[in-house]
């Protein structure tokens, strides 16, 4: 055996002793399973700043590309949140039901240790197109608030936002920059969400579609459906796209918790 395999082995043999894994896993799945078992134990609690990459390459021994591998994959299941310029934290409990929540996706992507920004291509006052209408409980053609942006994490396109707003719940959506705050950041601060109804399918999007999403014709895209009321008035319409390659929407819970009161 050469020097070089016979010290990767024990590097191997060092991380499987700290995570309790006994069988030879990849090396960055070790070094999951080792946060994981520390979050688990409460050695880390909710909130609480984990060591740096510097200090888990040097505590175990192995390369940054290894322990930057099992960071990454790890915010991106809701499990840590990384910081820029503070470091990386165990998520807070309740992160870990994204796919049930209202999120801001800046701050989701910033969590992931993206850099957010977005194209607002429509920000405008129209007539309610008779679905929307029906949903909000208004005349079809009564004004609604229509705004159709595209989200991006380091200019890559992740997301693209379809939002009709009803103007009684936040009369003042058209007048804000939406380049620097996000429509959820806003929405969330003018006019609290007291219900939400959540539909998720996946779809094949149309020419338009593509074209802001920046994807292939082949392509197929996940679309989150989602009503928002405020008391008992519907608040929002919206149709969230997500390019089937380039985002993940994930939950993590335990049995006889948030689980049980999803429907079969």
């Amino acid at each position: 055996m050469s020097a070089e395999s016979d010290s990767k082995s024990k590097v191997i043999k060092t991380v499987a002793d700290i995570s309790g894994e006994s069988a030879p896993w990849p090396l960055y799945l070790q070094v999951k399973n080792l946060i994981l078992r520390r979050i688990k134990s409460g050695h880390w609690s909710p909130e609480s700043r984990i060591p740096s990459e510097n200090e888990l390459v040097t505590s175990l021994g192995i390369s940054r590309m290894t322990v930057n591998r099992a960071l990454r994959e790890l915010a991106a299941e809701g499990l840590l949140v990384r910081r820029r310029g503070a470091g990386t934290f165990v998520a807070p409990r309740e992160s870990q039901f994204a796919l049930l929540e209202v999120r801001n996706i800046a701050e989701e992507i910033v969590a992931r240790g993206g850099v957010h920004s977005s194209d607002v291509h429509l920000l405008a006052s129209e007539a309610a197109p008779e679905t929307v209408a029906e949903t909000m409980g208004l005349q079809t053609g009564a004004e609604v608030f229509h705004s159709i942006i595209v989200h991006r994490d380091r200019g890559c396109p992740v997301q693209l936002a379809d939002r009709y707003v009803n103007p009684l719940v936040a009369p003042d959506f058209l007048q804000q920059d939406f380049r620097v705050i996000t429509p959820s950041h806003y929405l969330m601060n003018v006019a609290a969400i007291t219900e939400v109804e959540h539909v998720i399918e996946a779809v094949m999007p149309d020419a338009e579609i593509r074209m802001l999403l920046e994807i292939g014709g082949q392509e197929p895209c996940l679309l989150l459906n989602r009503i928002t009321w405020c008391q008992l008035v519907v608040a929002t319409c919206n149709r969230f796209y997500y390019p089937g390659n380039r985002f993940r929407i994930g939950s993590r819970f335990k049995p006889g918790s948030i689980a049980d009161q999803l429907p079969g």
